[in-house]
């Protein structure tokens, strides 16, 4: 089970957006996860008239390592860890370390 899924908030632990908050909008592959509002970089794009795309300098989220991310804890408004356990129904869940709360409802 992936500590760290699309959709769940995090906050960028190392980099130069340390600190921020946004939401997991993609995960790239194993260990690379985009984050809204976070590595953002410029990107001259030439345009397409196939794609509708017109030319610019347009703003673009690159991907972050997993390990520069983490679970933002709602009940102490502050990163946590997070660890999967079993419940007497047989579902396995996430749930953050520091005070025991589940995550998957």
């Amino acid at each position: 089970m992936k500590r760290i899924r699309k959709g769940d908030d995090v906050i960028v632990l190392a980099g130069r957006d340390k600190g921020k908050r946004g939401t997991v909008l993609k995960i790239v592959d194993a260990e690379h996860v985009v984050v809204e509002g976070a590595n953002k970089v410029k990107k001259h794009q030439r345009p397409n008239p196939m794609k509708s795309i017109t030319g610019g300098i347009i703003d673009k989220e690159m991907p972050l390592h997993v390990s520069n991310v983490a679970l933002y804890n709602p009940a102490t408004r502050k990163a946590g860890r997070a660890g999967t356990k079993a419940l007497e129904d047989g579902r396995r869940v996430r749930y953050f370390k520091s005070n025991g709360e589940v995550i998957d409802a």
